[in-house]
């Protein structure tokens, strides 16, 4: 070990001071929470010297992805600050005060400004950066893939060259933190082979104290230890692997000596390294909804008591001679003085408007000019009193006060048209407030959303050639790639053989293994190597061999890429678009057809479900122009089927959210998406024989879906409709017929019942009658379309069977 460091008295007090303000707030936060004045709280007691040292060398540009215990880091870094600390165990929803999530993720869950309200980019490579952090344990492992791995690209791919916004020569390192239980988590293996395979700079901290809530390590990690667990990552000498540190959690001359060493050896050599932080602490439990006197030993208590960090700091700032008793019990005093007035003052802030607004709701309650009484009874006196005897009142007591209110109004007072309308305008205008604190941002709200993107159509010449699907979708990415060097499209069998429909073919000998890249196979960190990427400026566009296999990746979508804009409101973005391909295939795993199981748990990506490779290609231009993530589902059995060559290839762009009318028709209203629009076509020119003119419809997206309600514009032509595709019962068809009947109010003009025609409840059997007995096929169409225009006119209509 380097014995280089020298400790200056001013620093090291200023840590030791630091510590000490950490512990303080973590204490009266908790109390805040036991008082009824914060909801929860989780904190980083235990880990404050540990973090400190680790943060000295946290540079402008670099990022971290964390672990919900880090606010001393995050306090050391200056990114937050004991107020901002407090304000997110209130939940304050002011962004200016409560930036990175104003009021929307927990408390220790922290985030930086990655684009200003314009959805510009601030300049990355001149500030410390924090992607948004999340609870799921260990879901903060496969991002650090893709922080890393741009550091990578900045540094090797000389086309980034000018992007100095976002990075200074790829010299940023990507700063992981994890609890010791957590790394028994697959993200955390699949995360620390995937950046040892990449040689990335991540320097990875595990914070140990031997407990994952209640559960010893012995029973979470084997051998009880990461570093030995992980022993056979160690990079050897002309191998790739990763860099093992291990050091006490307590020894903070040791710690600073460490970090140095290893940092700095990440940062240049571009190695991943693992630091295991042992031997620490967690002296007010797991969180505040537990007590850890539960399941921990006197023995083990006794231990923690004695190797309190903050106590051994101490003890060895005065063996050292660097500090006196009496300096140090000011220091500590001062840290008290501090944290309390930072309580009082984030406190003070976040119930001032809160206050205001229910006295705006009283004042019109206590000052309306009647008394009346329903049935002897003054209800509103009531519901005044009771909101004004609350004494931490949150905004769900003032919007339900208001709601309860309106049924109470006298019916025969000459004042009530009077009190109902202040009220009403009162509430409509708070609703609005209160959608935007807690419900927007979900996707782009700015000129950048991929909504916003002006349509291009797609243009042919006289006699266009016809080619396959997979030589459109090529060429239209060979564009793509050659206009945009930010552009990096990876995934399993991605780059040697062009993937593995050859739609890539010949892209990686074209524009190198940097921008057309295979991966291992690991779907989890494929994506969070996409979204990582994404969060630095680039825009990735991540591969997964098969749409059933996104299903290994879905959490980190899910909890990760399809929040992120939502709970920072709005303050980072992740525009990765993930490719696959789906439908009707062959057998259980390759169908693609789980599709209501995918839209219902990614909220926040925009869901493409094309037709063919023409409509797909557009779809990749549109999102490209926009600042949203999105899933891109290619039609798997169009590959090899021939369409007309656009002669604007990489510009045409295809409008999320508008559905096609591919066949006019007056009789019935049929709509569906991908793979089974062929098979539709098919069946409505099979009963244009009976006399029977379908109008089909193509929703195009999914998410969004028919913006502008032209599926309803059908239906009051037709009167009847149909919702068809492969997934299963309950599942998209469910989604659309609500999305089409609920909310387009449709049902207003239907002459018949509406259908659902979908897959069996089971997953496809293999082979081609797997397929026709598993999922509908146009006969199934068919017979349905025939069955309800049978219902509407026998006689000209026959029953078939």
């Amino acid at each position: 070990m380097e014995e280089s460091i020298t400790f200056e008295k001013k620093d090291v007090l200023a840590d030791f001071e630091l510590a000490h303000l950490s512990r303080e707030i973590a204490l009266l936060a908790r109390r805040e929470v036991l008082s009824g004045k914060a909801k929860f709280g989780i904190f980083g007691d235990g880990k404050e010297v540990a973090q400190i040292a680790m943060a000295k060398y946290f540079r402008d540009g670099d990022w971290r992805s964390g672990y919900y215990r880090d606010h001393t880091f995050m306090m050391a870094t200056g990114i937050t600050n004991a107020e901002q600390f407090f304000y997110q165990i209130y939940g304050h929803t002011d962004e200016t005060e409560n930036p990175g999530s104003a009021g929307r993720n927990f408390n220790n869950h922290f985030a930086t400004l990655s684009v200003n309200p314009d959805g510009s980019w601030n300049k990355l490579a001149e500030m410390k950066n924090s992607c948004a952090d999340l609870s799921p344990t260990a879901g903060q492992m496969p991002r650090m893939v893709g922080l890393g791995y741009a550091s990578k690209l900045y540094r090797e791919n000389s086309q980034l060259a000018h992007m100095t916004q976002f990075s200074h020569g790829g010299n940023e390192v990507v700063f992981g933190t994890i609890g010791d239980a957590s790394t028994a988590e697959g993200h955390f293996f699949e995360a620390m082979n995937a950046a040892a395979v990449l040689q990335i700079p991540l320097a990875m901290a595990v914070w140990d104290d031997g407990y994952g809530i209640s559960v010893t390590k012995d029973l979470q990690i084997v051998k009880e230890s990461v570093s030995e667990a992980l022993e056979g990552f160690r990079r050897q000498e002309g191998t790739n692997g990763i860099l093992i540190y291990r050091v006490r959690g307590w020894d903070y001359p040791e710690m600073v000596r460490v970090f140095a060493e290893g940092v700095e050896k990440c940062r240049r050599e571009h190695v991943p390294v693992l630091f295991h932080v042992d031997e620490m602490i967690q002296p007010m439990g797991h969180s505040t909804s537990g007590s850890h006197e539960r399941y921990k030993s006197k023995e083990r208590l006794d231990w923690e008591a004695a190797h309190d960090p903050l106590l051994k700091m101490e003890a060895w700032l005065l063996e050292s001679g660097l500090a006196t008793d009496a300096e140090l019990a000011e220091i500590k005093g001062k840290a008290s003085e501090q944290a309390r007035q930072a309580r009082d003052v984030a406190w003070k802030n976040y119930i001032g408007p809160i206050l205001r607004e229910r006295d705006g709701l009283l004042k019109i309650i206590d000052n309306r000019s009647c008394n009346c009484a329903n049935e002897g009874v003054d209800k509103l006196g009531i519901l005044s009193r009771d909101l004004k005897r609350i004494m931490y009142p949150v905004r769900r007591d003032i919007q339900s006060t208001a709601k309860r209110i309106m049924r109470h109004l006298c019916k025969t007072c000459p004042m009530r048209s009077e009190l109902q309308a202040s009220i009403t305008r009162w509430l409509s205008a708070y609703k609005e407030e209160n959608r935007k604190r807690y419900s927007s941002h979900l996707y782009s709200e700015t000129e950048r959303s991929p909504l916003r993107v002006e349509p291009v159509a797609v243009q042919y010449g006289e006699k266009p050639e016809r080619i396959t699907g997979r030589e459109v979708i090529r060429d239209n990415f060979d564009l793509l790639l050659e206009q945009d060097p930010r552009i990096v499209i990876f995934g399993e069998d991605t780059g040697k053989i062009g993937d593995v429909n050859k739609s890539l073919e010949g892209l990686q000998d074209k524009y190198g293994d940097l921008r057309v890249t295979d991966t291992g196979i690991r779907e989890t960190t494929i994506i969070g190597q996409g979204v990582g990427m994404a969060l630095r400026g680039l825009r990735p566009i991540a591969e997964i061999q098969y749409f059933d296999y996104l299903l290994y990746a879905l959490e980190t979508i899910s909890d990760d890429l399809a929040t992120l804009h939502w709970r920072t409101k709005g303050a980072q973005i992740a525009p990765l678009i993930i490719r696959t391909r789906g439908h009707r295939l062959e057998g259980i795993w390759h169908s693609g057809s789980p599709l209501s199981m995918v839209i219902n748990s990614i909220r926040g990506l925009h869901v493409c479900v094309p037709r063919n490779l023409t409509q797909a290609a557009g779809m990749y231009n549109t999102l490209l122009q926009g600042d949203d993530p999105a899933l891109v589902i290619e039609p798997l059995k169009m590959y090899g089927l021939r369409e007309k060559r656009p002669v604007n290839m990489g510009q045409f762009r295809i409008p999320l959210g508008i559905p096609e009318v591919l066949t006019e028709g007056e009789d019935l209203t049929v709509v569906t998406y991908g793979s089974c629009v062929r098979i539709a076509q098919s069946a409505v020119e099979q009963l244009k024989e009976f006399n029977i003119h379908v109008e089909l419809i193509d929703v195009q997206t999914l998410l969004p879906f028919d913006l502008h309600h032209s599926i309803l514009e059908s239906v009051k032509k037709t009167n009847k409709v149909i919702f068809f595709d492969e997934d299963v019962p309950g599942g998209a068809t469910a989604y659309m017929m609500q999305k089409v009947l609920e909310q387009q109010k449709a049902y207003f003009y239907l002459d018949s019942e509406p259908v659902t025609i979908t897959a069996h409840e089971h997953r496809p059997a293999y082979g081609s009658d797997g397929d026709y007995f598993s999922n509908p096929n146009a006969e199934d169409l068919f017979e349905v379309v025939y069955g309800i225009m049978h219902e509407s006119d026998p006689k000209k209509y026959p029953e078939i069977y």
